[in-house]
């Protein structure tokens, strides 16, 4: 056991779960061998508590650091508005700099809020979009974070765990007064989606959901939606938190051509500072003077800074280019691996968001072998490979002659459990796209 598995097993003891995010507990990877913490990260490599250094081919900061990690560009202007005091009686001049090029970015957009996490951003947007039209169900189509206005979409009044909507999502705690606030449907569940509207319609504040994550829209789902929130005076308010930035900069609806009321952006516009934006139409974001919606570190300023150098990173290197270029080569080379080894994967999500499922009966201790396995040939990896600036053809070569050794493993198996040196990865929660 290493100096970060040693660490890990003291803070279970300390602090409830082992750590702030379940997509970072080790458990998640490969148990009690994932390296838990790092000492240093740079571009897309990561060392250690114990200094290995290693490839990151997974989630490169569970989505955040597109431009890779210590970018800097992004780190020189945090560090001057470190210099220059990051918090203050006053207000950051950034606050206005930003806004305007957030709204230069969606032109159908009007006024911005800020906030510095995806689940802040999701519960302003519910809060404004239901102080807007006086109205209080919200209709769900993604993971939103953990606030309480989304997951009461696992209550229900009676029995609160009778029928469980969203698996892996335990709504212990949440009060039981609101369930039957929230409902949900999947994506390019058009069906699903219209036989809500035709029970709650006249009841239905908003409805929020991810505009594109595992896959593309289908039968023209998304417009179709846009149609019926316009008739019936429903907000329409897309999550953007992990599709912001990389179909292009700024949200991926500017490419899937439907325009909503209000989006919720954060991850990749701060490349791994806190940073997140509510950005709608002033019809909706006005609401929000008409509730109380208001933090002290919302007004930093490291965030803000952050922000406006990734953006104008983003603009001058055309950086989702560079993303959808990595994530078409990644996919390519697993799709020709799988079939040269008769390997059952389903690859699926946008290209700088790919994720693969093995297709076996026991599919996460295959995932749990492919992750032990490709750690030892100096990867962090796992089912999902998030592209960013740092990914360059020699360091993707790499990794898919590492994948190549590890599916030859697989394929030798013939269908075999494989052998694992520790116990089998957890599974993690319900997406609905």
């Amino acid at each position: 056991m290493g100096i970060s598995q040693e660490l890990y097993e003291k803070a279970k003891k300390i602090i409830p779960g082992g750590t702030q995010l379940l997509s970072k507990r080790p458990e998640m990877h490969l148990p009690g061998l994932w390296p838990a913490y790092y000492k240093s990260a740079k571009g897309c490599c990561v060392t250690d508590l114990d200094d290995k250094t290693y490839f990151d081919m997974s989630f490169m900061g569970i989505g955040a650091n597109t431009l890779g990690y210590c970018d800097e560009d992004v780190d020189h202007a945090v560090i001057n508005a470190v210099s220059n005091g990051s918090m203050c009686t006053l207000n950051a001049p950034e606050e206005v700099e930003l806004a305007e090029l957030l709204l230069e970015l969606h032109p159908w957009a009007d006024m911005v809020r800020y906030a510095k996490t995806g689940g802040e951003a999701l519960s302003i947007a519910v809060r404004i979009a239901r102080a807007c039209t006086e109205k209080e169900i919200v209709l769900v189509c993604g993971y939103h974070g953990w606030h309480d206005w989304y997951l009461s979409a696992n209550l229900e009044k009676g029995d609160p765990l009778s029928y469980v909507h969203l698996s892996g999502l335990e709504p212990k705690g949440v009060p039981l007064g609101l369930a039957d606030t929230n409902f949900i449907f999947s994506y390019n569940d058009i069906k699903r989606f219209k036989e809500l509207i035709e029970k709650y319609g006249e009841k239905i504040a908003a409805v929020v959901m991810e505009p594109i994550r595992n896959v593309y829209p289908q039968d023209n789902f998304l417009q179709e939606i846009r149609k019926i929130t316009s008739e019936k005076g429903i907000l329409l308010i897309f999550d953007e938190v992990s599709s912001g930035f990389r179909l292009c900069c700024g949200g991926a609806h500017l490419v899937l051509g439907v325009t909503p009321d209000i989006i919720t952006l954060g991850k990749a516009m701060s490349n791994g500072y806190p940073m997140a934006a509510i950005v709608g139409k002033e019809y909706a974001m006005k609401a929000a003077q008409d509730t109380f919606i208001s933090s002290t570190y919302w007004t930093e300023r490291i965030g803000l800074a952050a922000s406006i150098a990734t953006i104008n990173k983003f603009r001058a290197q055309n950086v989702e280019k560079h993303l959808n270029y990595i994530g078409q080569i990644v996919r390519n080379g697993l799709e020709e691996l799988a079939k040269k080894y008769e390997i059952a994967i389903e690859i699926s999500g946008i290209n700088p968001l790919l994720h693969f499922e093995f297709r076996y009966a026991e599919p996460l201790v295959y995932k749990t072998y492919f992750t032990q396995e490709m750690l030892e040939l100096g990867y962090l990896a796992s089912n999902a490979v998030y592209a960013s600036l740092a990914h360059n053809d020699i360091i993707v070569e790499g990794y898919l002659k590492a994948v190549d050794k590890v599916f030859a493993k697989i394929s030798a198996l013939n269908g075999e459990i494989p052998t694992l040196k520790c116990e089998v990865c957890h599974s993690g929660f319900q997406r609905l796209t």
